[in-house]
């Protein structure tokens, strides 16, 4: 990926709410960071170094020199019919050494800091361009407690491998979110485009954005992904749409069937009173 302004996709907007799923507004998210192309081969190369470089590697596994045993020939070189065996530490042997098998190693790659960088920008632009990008004002648990946690989660509308970016003071907000298995918690400066590659959602405060957060223009509409928001949507387009089940309709039939029955149960004018008249 380069920093061309041909690789930048501009006005990349986003909801900015509150932890109750409020909307507060529309913004603008930084170009620099969410609106570069998506280089794949850079993004693979960079997630792979930060998997190996996980690894512990800690294996080992013993040769024949280093299993205890077999310092005697186990029979006679001749006359048995069976192979020459000097030893039964040897492989072929049970309870024998390990041919060509695994010794502590380091697993780290060398990736250039740039190339880092880049990666992270791709991961947060493919997330940003899929509309799974969601800017919340800050985290205001008073306590931690995972039921205000769950709670916010489904108010924003957000579901499945969700990444919650916090800032280093988010302590409360940190103990909350621990124990939810489909949450992964990182601090803004540890993240890294693994940790955006492996989530559905990628959740931000305030402080933790990164780049320059701008208003979007008056009156700008973001489609949002958030099941959450699209169910509130859609119930209050219902609770709008007048019920078109023949209501008037019926209305109008019964006054009829009323103004019948009270010409019924008026009285009849007779011969002898119509000559009074």
């Amino acid at each position: 990926m380069t920093d061309t302004m041909a690789d930048v996709v501009p006005s990349v907007l986003v909801e900015r709410c509150n932890d109750a799923g409020e909307l507060l507004g529309v913004v603008q998210l930084d170009p620099e960071y969410f609106g570069g192309l998506v280089n794949v081969p850079l993004l693979h190369q960079v997630v792979t170094a930060q998997l190996a470089a996980k690894r512990s590697g800690t294996h080992s596994t013993k040769t024949r020199a280093e299993v205890s045993g077999g310092g005697a020939k186990p029979y006679r070189q001749k006359g048995t019919g069976r192979a020459r065996q000097g030893t039964t530490r040897a492989p072929q042997f049970a309870g024998g050494g390990i041919a060509f098998g695994p010794k502590p190693r380091d697993y780290t790659q060398s990736t250039p800091r740039k190339m880092i960088r880049q990666a992270l920008r791709a991961a947060l632009s493919d997330r940003a361009m899929e509309g799974r990008v969601c800017l919340v004002d800050r985290w205001s648990f008073e306590v931690p407690k995972t039921k205000d946690a769950v709670a916010s989660l489904r108010a924003l509308g957000v579901e499945g491998n969700v990444l919650v970016v916090i800032g280093s003071n988010d302590v409360v907000a940190e103990r909350s979110f621990g124990n939810l298995t489909n949450v992964n918690i990182v601090e803004a400066g540890q993240l890294t485009a693994y940790d955006v590659v492996v989530s559905d959602w990628v959740v931000f405060t305030d402080e933790t954005m990164p780049g320059e957060v701008s208003d979007a223009p008056e009156g700008t509409v973001v489609s949002s992904p958030r099941p959450a928001a699209r169910e509130v949507a859609e119930d209050v387009d219902e609770a709008a749409e007048p019920e078109a089940d023949g209501t008037g309709e019926q209305d109008a039939a019964d006054e009829a069937e009323d103004a019948d029955e009270v010409g019924d149960v008026a009285p009849a004018v007779t011969d002898d009173e119509e000559e009074v008249k």
